[in-house]
């Protein structure tokens, strides 16, 4: 399968420690021929942090895509009923982004998008990013694994030792793991 001329939602939730991994892999994402439109929630577009400033992860995006990042729940809404995307990947997804959308909270142009993609049937692809994962999280996580047309990018414990709850996709795999959604599969081992 070939991604050439899809059009792949990229929605950036808050977890900036994995922002130059996101990055790296949504240059390889354009690279690939996707027609990539950006999506940030509220925290992504609002707070800086030691990894950067959100106005500059905005604007990288929209260098590297050639789109306008969608912004607001508005800007976001139309992606249902125009059925704009072929997929939407969150990218990273947070365990409180993580939470909402198993409990349908949209309250955020990232979660508008991905409820918005999911009424026209078609794939969210999701890359979590959460210190809370073995924790309070996995009922959440464990919802959305058996939720249709949701899939993940393989992920596995980040840092056992320090931080025993927590879980990272491993982003390299975001090519695969999309094409493989786009064709109604699992990518696998979604664990490791």
């Amino acid at each position: 399968m070939t991604l050439k001329g899809k059009n792949i939602g990229v929605a950036f939730t808050g977890s900036f420690c994995t922002y130059e991994k996101a990055f790296k892999e949504l240059e390889k994402l354009v690279a690939e021929g996707a027609v990539v439109q950006t999506i940030f929630s509220d925290a992504a577009q609002t707070l800086d942090s030691r990894f950067g400033k959100a106005k500059d992860f905005i604007k990288r995006a929209q260098e590297m895509t050639g789109q306008k990042p969608m912004l607001t729940i508005p800007e976001a809404e139309p992606i249902g009923p125009g059925s704009l995307l072929d997929a939407l990947v969150l990218f990273p997804c947070t365990g409180n982004a993580i939470a909402k959308l198993a409990n349908g909270i949209t309250d955020t142009p990232a979660l508008m998008a991905a409820k918005a993609h999911l009424r026209n049937n078609k794939p969210l692809l999701i890359s979590i990013s959460t210190n809370d994962a073995l924790g309070m999280n996995m009922k959440n996580i464990g919802l959305l694994l058996n939720a249709k047309n949701i899939y993940f990018i393989p992920f596995g414990q980040d840092n056992p030792e320090k931080k025993p709850n927590s879980m990272i996709a491993h982003t390299e795999l975001l090519i695969p793991a999309l094409k493989a959604a786009l064709e109604g599969r699992q990518y696998q081992p979604i664990i490791g």
